[in-house]
């Protein structure tokens, strides 16, 4: 259905409009995660903000990524002040630099329904990580400097993704008062198969072709060997433990010339040298979203069943879309999933229809030929109007789904497309959503199953000028049948609960600094859907409604000192202002039915009132800023 242009909806009702029009015939989902008894979602790891489920299997285990440090001190913590996930809490701004100890901001876990308390996300410490809550022998929380990622698994357990490599400290010798050490470490981003059935786990890198930069003596310049640790990730493995992501082949010219700098301007004989590896960790580091490290990056599938002598996968390299020639650009290929048959899907750089000045970077698939060789395949939208496209997933019938971006109505957006890679005859097909044509509503499909199912996420309002909430979807390739995630949801796991007839938002209470109990009303909202697994179980993100807490100008949290609670950011009629957190969300099929208008009252349209979003920002003066008796949590 066609929702109302420009007009301002909450997510509940834009849920509740576009439940008219669904199929009567459409599965029912509940959220399989959600604790009843704090009416919380068991969604990320404790002292993180945000969690997110990026790959379930057929036996029900996921593996997921939690993000996001809370500002909140380990006194704090322990001594049970405050429990973390009452409320939202600013997040700590973590940025790198060779001055500043290395802090990690990514955490790997897995969750299972068979586990003790089903679903809630277990941390899973890849090279030596800890979980973000750990605390020394002196109570001091134990800062860990690797960033892990999960992205992918299978049901014998393996568990592929990436690491980064640990801090390592330098004495410093320069012209800094009270510094002491330059922070480095050995690579950025190290793909990694994890075989978590065994005890311990096995973990086997996944090195990248490229990790060292070797250069000739040529004049003054004498030979040196720098290395750099190249970069590679894995993102998916099939069933039979072959799996695929990319990896660096080759250091990109001007970053060539970014290491010669670094050697020819470090000198031993003079005062305060900076070392070669400083000088290039600076360069591997983000500025300004730019490395000036840059590599060729080709799409990879690595045989975990063929390990060398050196302990080393298989691996292939898959061929780029174009011939580089001479050409002093980065180019790059990515494989992001792939089948039973190996099949492998991604994109890559590519010259389209060979014109060497219509370079693009396009959805591909790579299949083995008859002498087992894979070869590159473009996918033709026949669309010059299509800027870039991309492909998430391929199924065990070669159906690989994606999305693309042009611009529509004279906005750029994605599309998400379906395409039969055994039939290339034909085109690749741009599913109606909630429309019939072609909407301007943006999507973008992440994982498709092998009866034909597609989950992502889309937008659900259509005002031009605004940034538009998303939703998760799910879309029946049998039946051609577009579905808002939200509208297949039971009444429960859209946060409403039972009241005689009828159903009621459930009222969530909480003790504020004051003494007081406040409460508000308690909503879930699925906003993207990342995979489905052949039972139909989803998996993914989904906004949970938390209240903010009460922070001075300096950032520190305040705390009544009597009864040690914290004190909640609330509204001029004294509600606690709230807002969303993402989390994982577990989706189950269920028997019951679907929340429809005949379940809940008539949602009115959104006005913002102590409620979503970080709206209450610009109600900062209405704020009752109560300090009786408070303290700092420093």
């Amino acid at each position: 259905m066609k929702l109302k242009l420009d007009r301002a909806l909450s997510l509940v009702a834009i849920s509740v409009l576009s439940v008219i029009g669904s199929a009567q015939a459409a599965p029912v989902y509940e959220i399989d995660n959600l604790d009843e008894v704090t009416y919380d979602l068991r969604g990320t790891l404790t002292g993180t903000r945000s969690g997110y489920a990026l790959g379930v299997d057929n036996n029900d285990e996921l593996v997921g990524i939690s993000k996001g440090k809370k500002k909140l001190s380990t006194e704090d913590i322990e001594g049970g002040i405050i429990d973390v996930e009452d409320g939202i809490a600013p997040a700590e701004q973590i940025t790198y630099s060779i001055y500043t100890p290395i802090e990690a901001n990514n955490f790997t876990f897995t969750a299972a329904a068979n586990a003790a308390e089903a679903w809630k996300p277990a941390f899973f410490s890849i090279a030596g990580t800890t979980a973000p809550d750990t605390l020394d022998a002196e109570g001091e929380q134990v800062v860990n400097s690797v960033d892990s990622y999960f992205y992918g698994m299978n049901s014998s357990g393996i568990k592929v993704g990436a690491y980064s490599a640990p801090e390592q400290k330098i004495p410093y010798e320069g012209t800094i008062e009270d510094q002491e050490y330059w922070y480095i470490r050995d690579f950025e981003l190290r793909g990694v198969a994890v075989q978590s059935n065994e005890s311990p786990a096995i973990e086997l890198p996944l090195i990248p072709p490229y990790t060292t930069f070797t250069r000739e003596a040529s004049g003054d310049k004498p030979a040196a060997t720098v290395e750099l640790g190249g970069w590679s990730s894995a993102s998916a493995v099939n069933e039979s433990n072959i799996a695929t992501g990319y990896g660096s082949t080759e250091l990109a010219s001007f970053s060539k010339d970014r290491v010669n700098l670094c050697i020819d301007n470090y000198n031993p004989d003079v005062d305060n040298p900076a070392p070669i590896d400083v000088c290039v960790q600076a360069d591997q580091y983000p500025v300004n979203n730019r490395r000036n490290i840059q590599y060729q990056t080709r799409a990879l599938v690595w045989d975990l069943n063929t390990i060398d002598a050196e302990g080393k996968p298989l691996v292939t390299e898959l061929p780029l879309g174009l011939t580089p020639g001479e050409s002093t650009l980065v180019f790059t290929a990515q494989g992001l999933g792939i089948n039973s048959q190996a099949d492998v899907v991604g994109r890559s750089h590519v010259y389209r229809n060979g014109d060497t000045n219509n370079l693009r970077q396009d959805a591909a698939f790579w299949k083995k030929d008859a002498n087992g060789v894979y070869q590159y395949n473009w996918v033709d939208f026949k669309d010059n109007d299509i800027l870039a496209s991309m492909s998430y997933d391929i199924n065990d019938d070669g159906l690989m789904v994606g999305s693309y971006q042009k611009y529509i109505g004279g906005y750029l957006r994605s599309k998400f497309f379906i395409f039969d890679t055994n039939n290339t005859t034909e085109l690749p097909v741009t599913p109606d959503d909630f429309n019939i044509g072609l909407s301007d509503l943006s999507s973008k499909a992440k994982d498709i199953n092998n009866k034909g199912q597609v989950v992502g996420q889309i937008e659900v309002t259509y005002d031009k000028e605004k940034p538009r909430p998303k939703a998760g979807f799910l879309y029946n390739h049998a039946d051609k049948e577009f579905l808002n995630i939200n509208n297949l949801l039971v009444c429960e796991s859209k946060g409403y609960e039972s009241s005689g007839d009828s159903w009621a938002r459930k009222k969530i209470t909480i003790q504020d600094g004051t003494g007081e109990e406040l409460t508000y009303d308690s909503e879930f909202y699925v906003v993207e859907a990342n995979s489905i697994n052949e039972d139909g179980t989803i998996v993914g993100t989904a906004f949970i409604r938390k209240p903010q807490y009460q922070f001075d100008l300096l950032g520190n949290l305040i705390i009544n000192e009597e009864n040690g609670l914290p004190y909640f950011a609330l509204d001029g009629n004294g509600n606690p202002v709230t807002s969303y957190l993402p989390r994982m969300v577990v989706l189950k099929p269920t028997s019951g039915e679907a929340c429809s208008y005949t379940d809940v009252p008539e949602e009115k349209p959104y006005v913002r009132q102590g409620a979503a979003s970080l709206s209450w920002l610009f109600a900062l003066p209405l704020l009752w800023l109560r300090r009786r008796k408070v303290k700092l949590a420093k």
